[in-house]
């Protein structure tokens, strides 16, 4: 761009209008000539003999060797400048100024910001709204031909008589143009508006093509027949919900709405949901030449890291930027990409952060959520393997009267779950809704009522009935709610569990997904009060951990009544549950025991038959030590004042996580460290 004190100091500045998107404007401010030199085969096209039909960088030379003859070459610098290349054939772009169609957009975006205003059409997330209102605020004539081989042809045509008529060489120079759906339409529009016989016109369509863009905005209500009003177009337009990335938020989201309101009258949508933009694990955005591109399909079937830098060979980089591709894939994934499944990776698309931040795709974290495929693939071959030949689910009005505390425990878990997840998908919020899929299937079911209900599966034939009626109901229920995003994982369960009577769903994609009119069994006293008795089992399992006793025997004491009766009746499970030796509810305070508080009116009592009190508090003294040692290690690299502009924020992070991870440590070892200090 050339700037006012450029043009004040005695030298010449070359501009070019027709060649330059900066120049074009200048030319455009100061009303200079638009000179074109340039062909469209990319030779020279001027009057100069000497450099008339050369190739582009030859002329170059040319011009050079020209000014260095006459004595007016002054020498040549280097200077940084922006040159665009082709993508696809690495060759450098010239810009040149053709004629153009441009459709005028002032009062479509007028009308696409008031549906908005008006809650007409809704943007989620909200933030989304100030981009809208900043593309369609600014926004220009949208030049919508372009010179290519492929695409819808722009329905317009140039008018010419023909030859012998006396009008010819006048309709020539008036460059008349006409559009139509058809030839035979165009040609009787120009003769109309000519006042001429047909016969006397001769029409030229134009070769451009529209832009793809203009193309994808008539996507809505083009693909249901329209124009023509057909019951496609009555039946599915407009349609309810557009899910699309945010980056083509002008490209195409509020092209797709202006084209809608111009040629149908209405929205073709009500709701926009943008969902957030993939990249590497550390916050990069994906790029060949830095080979952190992560293909879907080598996520989903696994891919060795001799495949990976073999697909680099097919790619348009030179040899520098393969090496860093090499370099940046070994260091990511040195062992591979292993395979992780479909379903693992839409889960995990599903877990990141909140609506509208990026997503940092970690190999890792997929790999996890494959790992949790497969407890879920466990747990349904565990209550297939618990249900008899030929079993017939019961109606859950018939089971419910006779379930346990945790029957009725795991019932309300899934009907909270249903629940939050209702609720979830009202917002859009999808991390909340897979972390309450994973803590039912994983914390829930799993880890507490699977393992809690092995032994009343072999009680008497009562109470192991309503056991595997109550384990169908959860691990059905479970699956149709994971079916959205674990179709085929959820699809293969669903077809061996058995159906009850008033139910015969042929696949998953046809079974009414769980609401809480199905699942009413919701009961937050009765969670509460399961709730601290698993604080007493993760409490068991510490002091067991953090001694190294392998099992322990506990009494609790608990001056509440109706919490003592169900932590009395707990008590087995409770037991199961934290692999102890023996638990027992007692009304008094029992003589050396550790004694940690669970509650205002609840306490826990280890008896120290087992502990070795000296080792154990020497070995955990010695480790809460280590521990304080790499926090203040930690610290005291974030002290540093230029900690927050030097350290990469990928690094800033791991050592958040690191002092979080140091932080519980400490608290749960000192906790250790006084209980045995004041143990009786």
């Amino acid at each position: 761009m050339v700037t006012a004190k450029a043009l004040r100091v005695p030298r010449a500045v070359k501009v070019t209008p027709a060649h330059d998107f900066n120049d074009y404007d200048l030319g455009e401010r100061y009303s200079l000539d638009s000179v074109t030199i340039l062909g469209g085969d990319g030779t020279i096209d001027c009057p100069v003999p000497r450099f008339n039909g050369l190739r582009r960088f030859d002329a170059r030379l040319e011009v050079i060797d020209a000014l260095k003859e006459k004595g007016l070459y002054g020498g040549q610098e280097e200077h940084a400048m922006v040159v665009p290349v082709c993508s696809r054939s690495s060759d450098i772009v010239e810009p040149l100024l053709k004629e153009q169609w441009f459709a005028r957009c002032d009062n479509l975006a007028t009308q696409a910001i008031a549906a908005v205003e008006s809650g007409e059409l809704s943007i989620c997330p909200k933030m989304h709204c100030k981009t809208w209102q900043h593309w369609l605020l600014n926004i220009r004539d949208w030049c919508i031909s372009r010179q290519l081989w492929w695409g819808h042809r722009i329905p317009a045509y140039r008018v010419s008589f023909r030859n012998g008529h006396p009008k010819n060489q006048k309709a020539d120079s008036e460059n008349m143009w006409v559009s139509g759906r058809c030839y035979q339409e165009a040609l009787e529009k120009a003769a109309a508006q000519l006042n001429v016989n047909e016969e006397h016109l001769e029409l030229t369509q134009d070769d451009d093509v529209l832009d793809t863009w203009f193309s994808s905005a008539l996507f809505p209500f083009a693909v249901h027949g329209w124009p023509s009003q057909t019951d496609d177009l009555d039946r599915f337009y407009p349609s309810t919900l557009l899910e699309t990335g945010h980056d083509i938020i002008f490209f195409w989201v509020a092209r797709m709405v202006m084209m809608g309101q111009k040629l149908t009258g209405r929205l073709p949508f009500k709701e926009v949901y943008f969902h957030s933009m993939v990249r590497d694990a550390h916050g990069r955005k994906m790029s060949k030449s830095l080979g952190n591109v992560i293909d879907p399909v080598d996520v989903i079937q696994g891919a060795s890291l001799e495949d990976l830098h073999a697909r680099l060979e097919g790619n348009l980089l030179d040899p520098a930027e393969k090496e860093r591709s090499r370099r940046g894939q070994a260091a990511d994934y040195p062992r591979g990409i292993p395979e992780c499944g479909t379903d693992a990776l839409r889960f995990t698309l599903c877990t990141y952060k909140a609506q509208g931040e990026d997503v940092n795709l970690d190999v890792n974290t997929v790999q996890t959520y494959r790992f949790f495929c497969n407890k879920i693939w466990n747990a349904a071959l565990f209550t297939l393997n618990a249900l008899p030949d030929n079993f017939e689910p019961s109606p859950m009005s018939e089971m419910l009267a006779d379930c346990s505390i945790m029957d009725r425990w795991i019932l309300s878990r899934l009907s909270d779950t249903t629940a939050t997840i209702y609720n979830g998908f009202q917002g859009y919020d999808f991390p909340i809704i897979t972390s309450a899929i994973h803590r039912f299937w994983v914390q829930n079911l799993c880890d507490v009522y699977l393992e809690s209900i092995k032994l009343s599966l072999r009680a008497d034939a009562h109470r192991a009935w309503v056991s595997r009626n109550v384990l169908l109901t959860c691990v059905d229920g479970g699956v149709r709610l994971i079916s959205p995003f674990m179709p085929y994982l959820s699809e293969e369960i669903f077809q061996r569990l058995p159906r009850r009577p008033e139910r015969e769903d042929p696949s998953i994609c046809v079974a009414p997904y769980p609401t809480t009119e199905e699942f009413p069994m919701f009961d937050g006293s009765l969670e509460e009060r399961v709730a601290l008795s698993l604080d007493i089992v993760n409490r068991i399992r510490s002091i067991q951990k953090e001694f190294g006793i392998s099992k322990l025997s506990g009494h609790i004491v608990c001056n509440n009544d109706d919490l003592r009766g169900v932590l009395s009746q707990l008590c087995p499970t409770m037991a199961t549950l934290s692999s102890c030796r023996k638990l027992q509810m007692t009304n008094q305070e029992p003589d050396r025991c550790l004694a940690t508080t669970v509650a205002s009116d609840c306490a826990l009592f280890v008896e120290m038959e087992y502990i070795d009190v000296p080792r154990v508090l020497e070995r955990l003294q010695a480790k809460l030590a280590k521990t304080s040692t790499g926090l203040k290690k930690i610290e005291a690299q974030r002290s540093i004042d230029s900690y927050e502009d030097k350290v990469p924020q990928n690094i800033r992070e791991k050592h958040d996580q690191q002092v979080e991870v140091l932080q519980a440590d400490s608290a749960r070892l000192s906790a250790a460290v006084a209980m045995l200090k004041t143990a009786r």
